[in-house]
């Protein structure tokens, strides 16, 4: 039995970087959606604090609260039967300290059953990985283009592109993985700087916008299915369009019910 034929862990995840075996994960923030992409087939499932954006409404990931990324994460872990599931600490739930950090992720673990949580940063949160690994909590790292940074960031632009930046970022991710991490996300570096972090670490790379050859690709699947418009980044591929779908189907029932023609005869109880 291959990596890929069970319920995914983070030794699968590890046997599936040393066999070559990409590794596919995409974002869940509810039971329906998450059971048919774990029904796909989708090996990771993030409960991202991208539902700050692409569910809450907001500008930016930072207003989503613990107590929301519980319940959410919650729904996620109920549908998953084959993926991981990863929970996204939410901003300020993990930078003040080791211990805060610990019962973030302690939250997220017991109250909505995740099998791993997800920070930013690289030496500054090393600490923080450390301490949650030592209780028995996988940890993913997330480098590059961190969202909860984005204020002090001032643009969504490709990260780590100087020789400076791109050689901290490397010394992130060896330091991530010597303090426990399994996983690392890297978000919109130049695609050469992801190939050498994924050659230099020995735990495995998901890339988003940060090219092919990372051990596996993550996509917000509300930008994946084009359900989200608000704005479209250059790295999501969209696989279908269902925001139209979506608004021509309601437009259609609408038409029906306006028409008499819904309900039916058929659609209808009784004599």
């Amino acid at each position: 039995m291959s990596a890929v034929d069970r319920k995914i862990t983070t030794e699968a995840l590890r046997q599936m970087k040393q066999a070559g075996q990409r590794i596919v994960a995409l974002t869940a923030y509810d039971w329906t959606l998450a059971r048919l992409l774990d029904e796909a087939g989708v090996d990771v499932l993030l409960v991202g604090d991208s539902v700050a954006t692409v569910v809450q409404g907001e500008d930016t990931t930072i207003p989503v609260t613990l107590d929301e990324m519980v319940y959410h994460a919650r729904l996620v872990a109920r549908a998953a039967r084959r993926a991981f599931v990863v929970g996204d600490l939410p901003f300020l739930s993990y930078q003040i300290s080791a211990e805060d950090a610990l019962r973030s992720a302690g939250r997220l673990m017991k109250e909505a059953r995740v099998e791993a949580v997800k920070l930013e940063g690289g030496r500054a949160v090393v600490e923080a990985v450390a301490r949650l690994v030592t209780a028995g909590i996988p940890v993913m790292g997330h480098l590059g283009l961190t969202p909860q940074s984005i204020h002090a960031f001032g643009t969504y632009r490709v990260r780590a592109t100087g020789a400076d930046d791109a050689a901290q970022l490397l010394a992130d991710a060896e330091a991530l993985a010597d303090a426990g991490a399994f996983a690392i996300v890297l978000e919109k570096v130049p695609a050469t700087l992801a190939a050498e972090v994924t050659r230099r670490v020995p735990i495995p790379t998901i890339g988003i916008g940060a090219g092919k050859h990372c051990d596996g690709q993550i996509l917000v699947t509300h930008d994946m299915l084009g359900l989200f418009e608000r704005f479209k980044p250059r790295f999501a591929r969209r696989y279908r369009e269902l925001a139209k779908e979506i608004r021509d189907a309601a437009a259609e029932f609408g038409l029906d019910v306006r028409g008499g023609e819904f309900p039916s005869a058929d659609e209808s109880y009784g004599p």
